[in-house]
Order: structure tokens, then sequence, then C-alpha cells
């Protein structure tokens, strides 16, 4: 009967994660974070290379003229985020809805972010003691840089939508006549929807900036972006989602169903954060963002299985486990562990899924509570996820050997965390297989 339980209640859960995933909004959202992706590792790159590498070769002036190689590639990726990520997530969204023409759509959602961008902006010329205003002609990198990534967001998707519902309209539709050029008739047949989609987010700007004296940029910031931030990148709220994902990883669904949207945009703004800190000679701040997951949480895979490899390795002599450890080490080497824990399997073993859990809660405490005191600094250099361990300690901090010696020390923690569950494991797995052997036995 508890068997059913459990059952029932996993299928429960199953069936409402897949709904999850499949969410067009949270699916946008995942693929267009995963389509930007290599902006942001050349932007990490270049931050490594102007605060790492040239300092070794060059100073002064030269340093200067030197970094102006990072400092254009950060321009051209960090700091335009908001902007890619509104296009992004105008096209990806209308592929989804499958929109007959969703490169329209990226320029509509475009234009309405430079739409709702202030008209007045503020800024201090290099020795001057005050901000000046300018009106118009000009766009800051911090309103189309990683403060105005969730405005990108959701100007976006909000222009998309609105845009396509009014093309769907027959009154606003324009017919053009047989033998017209399709792109032609294409154009026109949207001319009056992009018309109106544009005018009404001219219309929301204009009230904002003349009524309220603000900008939709900075209302979605202070209600939206950086509420969610502070949540969701708290020691406690990120332990919270990212357990309920490998939670769902361990049921068998994906765990970037519920970490790929909730926790990449907010984690990714903090990486941006750093990035820029670090680029302009200031401090890093954010704790977690998206290397802590990939150094400290994920260190060798979902739920930290690099450990539960070595446990197998240096003390099972279960050899069903030893075998699977083999076929699992090299994806396990660059952080990817499908064939553990669909083939040990993790999925539904209640002895493993406890430290899958846990573990990365455990890996989690120890890089957060080692960086608040000082042990190590925040990390700021972006690297892929696919990046094996130790290596990624070493590339992510800049080249500190003590992130490096923290990721040892979770690693061998997690190690014996692991053991004890996988004894549990390997005895219910030879039991089981035992019982099977009898119940073939009889039948015969």
């Amino acid at each position: 009967m508890n068997g059913e339980k459990f059952n029932e209640i996993s299928d429960k859960f199953a069936e409402i994660a897949v709904k999850i995933g499949n969410n067009i909004y949270l699916r946008t959202l995942r693929d267009a974070f995963i389509t930007i992706m290599p902006v942001f590792i050349l932007a990490g790159l270049a931050v490594m290379i102007n605060n790492v590498i040239f300092p070794l070769i060059a100073e002064g002036e030269s340093l200067k003229k030197l970094q102006l190689f990072g400092n254009v590639l950060t321009n051209g990726t960090l700091n335009i985020a908001g902007l890619l990520i509104a296009v992004m997530i105008a096209y990806l969204y209308s592929v989804n809805r499958n929109f007959k023409n969703p490169i329209s759509t990226v320029v509509i959602s475009l234009s309405s972010l430079i739409i709702m961008m202030a008209s007045t902006v503020f800024i201090t010329p290099d020795g001057g003691e005050g901000a000046m205003s300018i009106t118009n002609g000009v766009l800051l990198f911090n309103h189309i840089g990683t403060k105005g990534m969730f405005a990108g967001i959701i100007i976006g998707l909000v222009s998309s939508m609105l845009y396509i519902k009014l093309t769907e309209l027959k009154c606003m539709q324009i017919n053009m006549p047989e033998g017209v050029p399709p792109q032609v008739g294409k154009t026109f047949s949207v001319l009056l929807s992009s018309m109106l989609t544009l005018v009404i987010m001219g219309m929301l700007s204009s009230f904002l900036q003349v009524v309220m004296n603000t900008d939709l940029i900075q209302v979605i910031s202070a209600m939206v972006q950086e509420p969610l931030r502070s949540i969701n990148t708290s020691l406690p709220g990120y332990l919270l989602i990212y357990s309920c994902g490998n939670l769902l990883f361990a049921l068998g669904i994906h765990q970037s169903v519920i970490n790929g949207s909730l926790l990449d945009p907010v984690m990714l703004v903090n990486m941006n954060e750093n990035m820029q800190a670090v680029q302009a000679g200031q401090q890093a701040l954010h704790i977690i963002n998206a290397d802590f997951q990939t150094c400290y949480a994920q260190l060798g895979g979902t739920g930290l299985t690099i450990s539960l490899l070595l446990a197998i390795f240096i003390f099972s002599k279960y050899e069903p486990y030893k075998d699977v450890g083999k076929l699992g080490l090299t994806p396990g080497i660059f952080n990817i562990n499908e064939p553990i824990i669909f083939g040990l399997p993790i999925v539904f073993n209640i002895p493993m899924i406890i430290p899958f859990i846990l573990s990365p809660i455990i890996g989690s405490c120890i890089g957060y509570f080692a960086t608040a005191v000082g042990f190590v600094k925040p990390l700021f250099i972006y690297v892929p996820w696919t990046t094996p361990p130790l290596l990624s300690g070493f590339l992510s901090s800049g080249g500190d050997w003590k992130v490096v010696l923290l990721q040892v020390v979770i690693i061998v923690v997690t190690t014996m965390f692991y053991l004890p569950f996988l004894k549990i494991s390997e005895r219910v797995s030879i039991r089981t297989y035992e019982l099977e052997s009898q119940t073939e036995g009889k039948d015969e």
C-alpha cells in the first residue's frame, strides 16, 4: 500500500512537472537563455583576459590599450544582454506559437524595448563633479545590459503577445493581390498590427514619463527584477528551488524544468554584474550566481554525482554498480550524469534519492559560507556548466587555488556522505535480485 501511495504521489508530481515544463512562456524563457549563452561565455573570457592575463604582461597606459580588446567584447555581449534577450524571447515565442512571420516579431520587440526607455538620461562626464541631463539620442548600457535584462524579457514577451494577437484579427489584415512578391505580401499583412502595437507601447511609455516621471525599465527593475532576485538568490530561497529541481530529477523529470526557469535568469544577472564589477576594477558582490551553481552546488553533475562515482570506485565491490560507474565516468567529468541517474539508477531509488538531493545542499553551504567569511571571493568569470570540476573553480575565480581546494573539500565530504546510502542501495539491489530469481524459479 505504501508503495502504491508513493507511486501515485510521484505520478501526480511528474504530471504537474511536465505541464510546467511544456508551458510556452517558461519554455521560451529557457530556450532564449540557452541561445544567447555563448555571448556570456565570451564575456567571461574577455573579463579573464583583461583582469588576469593582460596585467601579467603590461601596466599603465600599455595595459589600458590592451584592455580595450576585452572592453569592446564586453560591450558587444554582456552590456547588451537586455537587448539580446528581448529579441530572442520574441523570436522563440513566435516560433513556439507557430507564428508564420517570426522575424517580424523580433523587429516589434526591439522597437518596443527602445520606445520604453527613458527619453532623458543623466550622466556624469569624466572629471565632472555632477550629473548632466541629456534628452533624446542616448542609450545607456544600464538600460540595455544586465540591469535591463528582466525588462527585455517582459517587454519582449508582452509586445510579441500583443502583436501576434492583433495579427490574428481580420480587421488588421491587408491582403495584397496575386502577383505581389511574397515578402511584400507578408509585410503588408502585418502592417496595421505592427503600427498599432508600437503606438500602444508609445502611449504607455509617454504616460509613465509624463505622469509618473519614470520609465518601464525602472519600474520592472524595482518591482520585479530586484525582489525576485533577492528571494531566489538568497541561500534559503536558492536551496529550496534547487532541491525541488533535484527531487523532480529523481522522479524522472529533468531538473531544468524548475531550475532553468526560476534560477537561471536571476543567477545570470548576478553573474553579469560580478563580471561588470571586476571589469571596472571593483569587488564582485554576489555570492550566488551561475558559477556558484557550477562550482559548488552542481559539481560533477546534478546531485554532485562525481562524489557518488568516487564512492563506487573506492568502496564498492558490487560489480553492476562498478560497470555503470565506468560508463558514467567520462561524461561525469564534464558534469553530464544521465548515465548514472538512469543507469544505476538514482531515479525512484529511495536510498540514492536522499544524498542526491542533500549533497548539493552540503556543497552550496560550504561554498556560500567560505565566501561569506572571506576565505574565497565571489566567482566572477563565467564558465560553461560542462567545465570539469577543479578546472571550473580555477577559471571562474581567475586562478584562485583556494576555490579549487574548496571544491576538493566538497567532493571529499559528499563522497563520504554518499557512502552509507550507496551500501544500503547495494543491499536492496542484491536482495531484489535474489527475490526475483526465486520467483522465476518457482514459475518454472
